[in-house]
């Protein structure tokens, strides 16, 4: 039996999965431009890691905690990564994170997580980064890659093979610059929302975090 429990402290907006016994790892997950911490695929993350035994925090980011609809706005990036940063501090010193203190985050928020641990080497133990938006779709000259030879964090990247921000040989490509292990989830047929209910990706998401992280 898991618990689930909201999170309301201002600045923080989101929910706690607890699992039934000690957690083996943390894991910090946050959303896209278009959505919140109230997705579908998530909560199925969030569901599916909790049953495994890892404590499960699904947070709003910045932008969003300021305002419930619309896209976040480039010139405040940094508030988002401030944000994140908040929440990482808070789960190590309020919260049980005994084992791997993991961040996640689907597109836009697995971009700001992956720059922000680019940023600040050492600050979680890996990365789950769901649909990478490694271009804006149909832009490829426009690589989003800046950071990635600066991230030694440990990586799982979960794709989809109709992907519209990179195609799996550019992602396989983007990989080989981080200079920490990496290990890329594929899923022929799944599109950028990764469709959890047709693709397994919970399980195999769990399988290559518990390989990486040694869960």
């Amino acid at each position: 039996m898991t618990t689930l429990e909201t999170v309301d402290r201002g600045e923080l907006q989101g929910f706690l999965h607890r699992p039934d016994s000690d957690p083996i790892a943390t894991l910090a997950l946050t959303h896209g431009a278009g959505s919140n911490c109230d997705t579908v695929l998530l909560k199925a993350v969030a569901e599916g890691f909790v049953e495994a035994g890892v404590q499960v925090l699904r947070f709003d980011l910045a932008f969003r905690v300021r305002r419930p609809k619309g896209p976040p706005h480039p010139s405040r990036a940094a508030e988002d990564r401030a944000g994140i940063a908040e929440v990482v501090a808070m789960l190590r010193s309020d919260y049980a994170t005994v084992g791997p203190l993991l961040l996640g985050g689907h597109s836009y928020g697995g971009r700001q997580a992956s720059m922000l641990a680019a940023e600040n080497p050492g600050l979680v133990d890996g990365l789950i980064l769901l649909s990478y938006p490694l271009h804006p779709p149909k832009k490829p000259d426009k690589l989003r890659i800046e950071h990635l030879p600066l991230l030694r964090t440990p990586t799982v990247v979960v794709h989809g093979s109709k992907d519209e921000f990179a195609t799996t040989d550019e992602m396989r490509s983007a990989l080989t610059l981080i200079p920490a292990e990496t290990k890329l989830v594929e899923f022929e047929g799944a599109r950028h929302d990764l469709a959890a209910a047709k693709f397994p990706v919970v399980p195999q998401s769990l399988a290559a975090a518990s390989e990486l992280f040694d869960l």
